[in-house]
């Protein structure tokens, strides 16, 4: 493995690149809450909720690959929980519990819309920084009958990481992320072009052993 100092260079390369992604600059229907094991996600959201005056907050997630058997309830009961205590008034939380993956928090949460007859044109997806372009190409794909912006917490690499609890899962699930948003183009979502220096830094940590998420033979 390479030095620590090497890994961190081309993570933080990595964490920016995929972080970089159109932000909202104008109201929205919905705030679609990407569910995951990072809970200040919900703080991004109801921020957006309140500052945006979208008409609905959608909160999804069940447990996904990195939260199974670690969080005591859904990713999406703990995020409606933190917005109300934020702010946002609990008859405008709907509460998608099912979804185990980034496709499945739209087309789930698209159906538990449209079972209640609410069918957006504009949306705002709250994310982890590094989910933020991968957010981006799902929601298009997914559900293109929605214009979609994405927000996430303003921060830089070294302090996400600082804060993050455990800085290895960070990297692992950075190198799976950026993995799909090449093998799932086109298909679960909208293509984003990769540069030939982003790639190479993914060999590279993958190479380095942060390998938990990659998906085989691709």
């Amino acid at each position: 493995m390479r030095p620590m100092d090497a890994i961190l260079e081309d993570a933080e390369r990595l964490f920016d690149f995929l972080a970089d992604t159109k932000a909202p600059s104008q109201p929205a229907d919905i705030i679609l809450a990407m569910g995951g094991s990072d809970l200040r996600v919900a703080d991004t959201a109801a921020q957006a909720f309140l500052e945006k005056r979208a008409e609905w907050l959608v909160c999804t997630g069940g447990f996904g690959k990195d939260t199974g058997g670690v969080l005591p309830e859904p990713e999406s009961v703990l995020y409606a929980k933190r917005c109300v205590e934020l702010g946002v008034p609990r008859e405008r939380i709907l509460i998608e519990d099912r979804s185990t993956n980034s496709g499945e928090n739209f087309r789930f949460g698209k159906a538990l819309l449209a079972e209640r007859g609410i069918f957006p044109r504009t949306g705002i997806i709250a994310s982890k920084p590094y989910m933020a372009k991968r957010a981006w190409a799902t929601g298009t794909k997914q559900w293109p009958e929605v214009c979609w912006s994405v927000t996430c917490q303003k921060v830089g690499f070294r302090e996400y990481l600082q804060h993050s609890g455990d800085p290895k899962l960070v990297l692992n699930l950075m190198v799976g992320d950026l993995q799909r948003l090449r093998i799932y183009a086109g298909t679960f979502q909208a293509p984003v072009e990769i540069p030939g220096p982003v790639w190479a830094v993914y060999e590279r940590l993958a190479a380095d052993g942060y390998r938990q998420f990659v998906l085989p033979n691709s």
